[in-house]
Order: structure tokens, then sequence, then C-alpha cells
């Protein structure tokens, strides 16, 4: 590979360096001799720039003019932004903190990964952005622009910058949210998840550490790699299993389903409603057939009631089934009421088509039942790890003196 391939460049944005060049000493540029405009040549007329001079502009080098589609704005340049912090790097790009300069905005812009992609674009990236911008909501995270650097491997996502994910909040508070938020919590989230199905989207990997959080108590769905449009009837021309993060993956993907629906998103919302109310994820599973049995502990195992179609998956001809036994959740969540129980309980059901949907528990009795849920802006607020803020230790008195340390002081009191 030559050393003009693109993909060996790297671009001054991602160096830890300022952005101006650094100036080169060098020989002082020769003086030309200043030539004299003839008599009868107007002086007050400047001359015309040179043709191959070019005009400054915020867009890259390498966008072609929209003189065809004026509508159609030209990509800007990363330039635009100013880089703050590392946040975090994934498998499909790495993602930065960043200040418009223009706006002053702060956002989070995340890098894709094109180095080694040798056919073109990256499907999940188109995804990705497609799916952002098909499902604009007030709990998904919103995407501004795609700008690019030096060269045509530097393409970077422009989104809205949140404080935190559900997933590091969980981590770092002392204390598991209260019913009242996580109610707020869950309707938010059920109702992003059914704006994604009624525009044809799933998400395929709903998860903690994929939900952000502000400091206002709204949250907001992100990390749409996974995400892909689907038919009716759904699934058609097969669809992958490798998707969803493993404790979070519907039963019906475990056992080889070649075709799956919006169930397995809210399988996977039910997750992150359990994992609210223990502070911790439900099934810490090491693998597909450790998980199987985590579930089939919980649920009780699947019968041809409680999943007809169970039988005529792929993997279930390799399982066998523990002996029947009630579920238990009951005994996992002590302190949730029945509602609750009975709303859990709809999320994760073995059977897809009996699943409850999201516009469906966005109506449950669970909602409405006391406590109300919280308004958002009643939320706590915590120091944001994304932002570089560090927490801060709280005050603790001192402990007491020692005993030897008091009597030594009692003594070289003079008595009155």
């Amino acid at each position: 590979m030559s050393d003009s391939t693109p993909s060996r460049k790297r671009s001054k944005w991602d160096e830890n360096e300022e952005e101006q060049p650094p100036v080169v000493a060098g020989p002082p540029p020769k003086r030309r001799a200043k030539h004299k405009p003839p008599p009868d040549s107007a002086e007050s007329t400047p001359p015309p720039p040179p043709p191959n001079v070019p005009r400054p502009s915020t867009h890259s080098r390498y966008v072609p003019p929209r003189t065809h589609h004026p509508p159609i704005l030209p990509s800007r340049s990363v330039y635009c932004y100013e880089r703050l912090n590392q946040i975090e790097e994934g498998s499909y790009g790495v993602v930065f903190r960043a200040r418009d300069k223009q706006t002053g905005d702060i956002v989070a812009l995340k890098k894709l990964k094109l180095d080694e992609e040798k056919n073109g674009f990256p499907i999940t990236a188109l995804r990705e952005i497609n799916a952002l911008m098909a499902c604009r909501h007030e709990n998904v995270v919103g995407v501004r622009e795609v700008v690019v650097g030096d060269t045509l491997t530097q393409v970077f996502v422009v989104m809205d910058f949140i404080e935190h994910d559900l997933k590091s909040l969980l981590t770092l508070m002392p204390t598991p949210f209260l019913q009242s938020e996580i109610k707020t919590l869950m309707l938010q989230l059920l109702s992003a998840v059914g704006h994604c199905h009624s525009n044809w989207i799933l998400h395929r990997d709903l998860k903690t550490s994929n939900l952000l959080m502000n400091n206002r108590g709204t949250i907001k769905v992100a990390d749409f790699g996974l995400a892909r449009r689907y038919g009716d009837p759904v699934g058609v021309g097969g669809m992958t299993q490798l998707v969803v993060t493993l404790w979070y993956r519907a039963p019906e993907i475990l056992l080889g389903a070649t075709t799956y629906s919006t169930a397995v998103d809210m399988w996977s919302v039910g997750c992150i409603f359990a994992e609210l109310i223990l502070k911790e994820p439900l099934f810490q599973a090491k693998g597909d057939i450790e998980l199987l049995g985590m579930i089939f502990k919980l649920l009780g195992a699947p019968t041809s009631n409680s999943w007809p179609e169970y039988s005529t998956l792929p993997v279930a001809k390799t399982i066998s089934l523990p002996s029947p036994q009630p579920h238990q959740f009951r005994q996992k969540f002590q302190y949730l009421t029945s509602a609750g129980i009975d709303l859990l309980m709809s999320l994760l059901t073995y059977d897809p088509e009996r699943r409850i949907t999201a516009e469906e528990a966005l109506q449950h009795p669970y909602f409405i039942e006391s406590p109300l849920p919280k308004h958002p802006d009643l939320f706590g607020s915590f120091p944001s790890a994304a932002a570089g803020e560090k927490r801060r230790k709280p005050f603790s008195p001192s402990a007491p003196a020692r005993a030897a340390d008091y009597k030594l002081l009692t003594e070289e009191i003079p008595d009155p």
C-alpha cells in the first residue's frame, strides 16, 4: 500500500496537539519588485484574484459542490468542532465530546471505523444513521449532521451530548432508583421503543449502557448500530441471530429462530426493568446454555401451553428441559407490587406472540398506581464521567479521639 492511500493518513483532529499546524522556520521570502501601474489604468480597481487560489470554506475539500442540487447541503468539516475529550471506544467507532465553534454547543462525535473497510461504506453505519433520522423522538438521541475529516476514511456522526449512561449510574449510585423514578424511566423507554417500532425499526441491542440520561431525568435511546428496518411479514429474507447483548437476548433468538419481531426488543425492555429494580443485571450468564437455564429457573420450563412453537425451534431439540415448576417472580422481586409483577411477566413472556407491545405497556395499570411517576425535573443530578467530572467525596466528620489522648488532654487542664 502506497503512502498516498487515504487510510494511512492521520487527521490532526484526532491528535492531542493544537489544530493549527506548526510554523516551520525557513529562509525569508524574496521581495519582489513593485510594478507601477501604467498611467492610463484605473488605480482604484483591484486586480482579479488568481484562478488557482482556493477560496476559504468551512466544508471539506473532498466534498464536490452541489451545483445541480442546491437544497442538498455538503458535509461540513470536522474542524468546525473543537475536541474536548474522548468518551469511549466501541466496536463500530470512537466517541468524542466536542464543542461547535460557531454556536458553542457541546456535542458527541462518533468517528466511524473505516480504516479496514474494503467494501465501501459499512452497512452498520448506514443503518445507524438511517434509523436515527427515521426515529426522531424526544427519547431517542438526536443526530445533527455528518461531518468529514481530511480523508475519505474519516467520517463523524454528530449527535446530542448526554451526560450519563444508565449502566454507569446504576453502578455508582449508592441506592437504587425509587419506584416513582423507575416508572418515569420506563415510560420514556417504552415511548421511544414504541416510536421506533411504529417506524418499522428494530433496535436489536437495548441495554442499560445504550440508554443515555441527562441531569434533568430524561433518558434517550442510543447506539443504533444493530438496528434495521423490517417488513411485513416480519423477517422476510432471513434475519441474523448475532444480535442483542447476551444478557438481554430473547429466548427465541437463543433457540435459533430465523425470523423474529419487535418482541425481541420488548424482552430486552423487561430485562432493563428488572435491572432498574435490582440495581444489577437480571441474567448474568457466560453463555447461551447458562442463560437459558437462568430463564427456565425464573419463568419455569416452557410448555406447549405457554409456548406452542417451542418444539419447532432448531436448538430446542438439543436441550433437555428441567422438570416443571412455578415461576419465581414473586421470590425474586419481593418489594414489587402485583401490578409491577404483572408488567414484568408480560414483558418476560416465552411466546413472542403473547409478549406485550410497547403501546400496550404504556397503558398498564402499574403506571397509574401509587406512587405516581416522578417528574423528570425532580431527579437528582450526578457528576458526568463523560464530561470528565469527578465524583465529590462526601463530607464525613472525624472519628472520636482515642481514650488515651482524651485522658492526656484532661490531665493538662488545671483544676479551677
